[in-house]
């Protein structure tokens, strides 16, 4: 799965991003800064991985992995080309879902590119670029469908879904604020509509307002208004600071952090924002050799999770051998949970849950 990290210039994007990857993608004070796009592999923080691996005594421990792709600025007029608009907008097009860097501090070392700081007006500046670019893209659609609904009066109903979500765009709205049926959330996927994709507003503060998760800024208070409309979460963090502890040990940045009264990072929020926001969750294998988290959406069924470690698991797929994370850590060891009646046999219907240690049975 891949985020985008979007935002005007100089908003604290690429701070973020290197941060997150602790890469080091060019970060400076003048717009257009990032032109191709920097990607990071992050790994989803699980604290179960460490406790399994002890247990098990595991040679190796493998997290859970999600895409971070830092986009370039983008400024007022990229639909029709300024800037570095065509570029940025076909970059977001690839990903899956965004992360919407908001400034919300005062620095003066700082520039904004249009001189002040209004979080409200940031956001509309991407999202009305992002909406004409749909326009444009719906427009060729509703003139195909309309030539076709001829042909085959079925594409009616496609036709109606369409007029909907062109009159929501005209009305200054994104597509996900639009409320769909099941079968039309299916049918807008085949548009790849640039504000249908889910957002995270990450609203980024100095230092000092991290302690209240950002409550006396009156800056945040006004993203989360917003959001609050259109569906959209937010998070608050410090790009600066994030920047700060990124290269300290483990140890030492949860000393920091505690120091703060923070109990995690707003990386490690992020991360678990993101894991959310995608529907995504992570069963779990364990043995000597290794202790491993897979990352599946939620609703899949035993056959598609086994699929996720190799086709021939899905596809010869007998059964699955299941104990939960909580239940086996509350037993001891896997024979404990065994011998209680906690270690189940689950066949092709089954729901794979979040934290289910799963050993699967297949024939090829």
């Amino acid at each position: 799965m891949k985020l985008g990290i979007v935002g005007l210039p100089n908003v604290g994007k690429s701070t973020l991003f290197n941060s997150l990857t602790k890469d080091k993608a060019e970060a400076a004070n003048y717009p257009f800064c990032t032109i191709d796009p920097n990607v990071g592999i992050v790994s989803v923080p699980d604290k179960r991985l460490q406790v399994l691996t002890d247990l098990y005594q595991s040679q190796k421990t493998i997290p859970a992995v999600i895409e971070f792709v830092d986009i370039a600025g983008l400024v007022k007029g990229a639909s029709k080309g300024e800037g570095l608009g065509n570029k940025f907008l076909s970059h977001i097009r690839e990903v899956d879902a965004i992360v919407h860097v908001v400034r919300c501090f005062e620095d003066q070392n700082i520039v904004h590119v249009d001189g002040s700081i209004q979080p409200i007006r940031d956001i509309e500046t991407i999202q009305l670029e992002l909406i004409f670019s749909d326009l444009e893209v719906l427009e060729r659609r509703i003139a195909k469908t309309a030539k076709a609904v001829r042909a085959d009066k079925n594409l009616q109903v496609e036709m109606d879904f369409l007029t909907r979500i062109k009159e929501t765009l005209e009305n200054g709205k994104s597509v996900r604020s639009l409320s769909m049926t099941a079968e039309e959330t299916e049918l807008l996927k085949e548009y790849n509509l640039l504000s249908a994709k889910p957002t995270i507003y990450a609203a980024n503060v100095a230092e000092d307002d991290l302690a209240d998760d950002g409550a006396a800024n009156t800056l945040v208070q006004s993203v989360r208004d917003f959001a609050a409309a259109e569906g959209s979460e937010v998070f608050v963090v410090s790009a600066k600071l994030e920047s700060e502890i990124s290269d300290l040990e483990e140890a030492e940045k949860k000393e920091f952090l505690s120091e703060l009264g923070l109990s995690e990072s707003g990386l490690d929020k992020l991360i678990h924002a993101s894991y959310s926001l995608l529907g995504l969750i992570s069963y779990l294998t364990a043995g000597e050799k290794e202790v491993r988290a897979w990352t599946i959406t939620q609703g899949t069924k035993a056959p598609g999770a086994a699929g996720k470690i190799h086709s021939d698991f899905e596809r010869g797929f007998i059964k699955a051998e299941i104990v939960s994370y909580d239940d086996l850590i509350a037993c001891g060891n896997y024979q404990a949970a065994k011998e209680k009646g906690l270690v189940r046999q689950e066949g092709k219907e089954y729901v794979v849950k979040d934290g289910d240690i799963i050993l699967f049975r297949f024939n090829v």
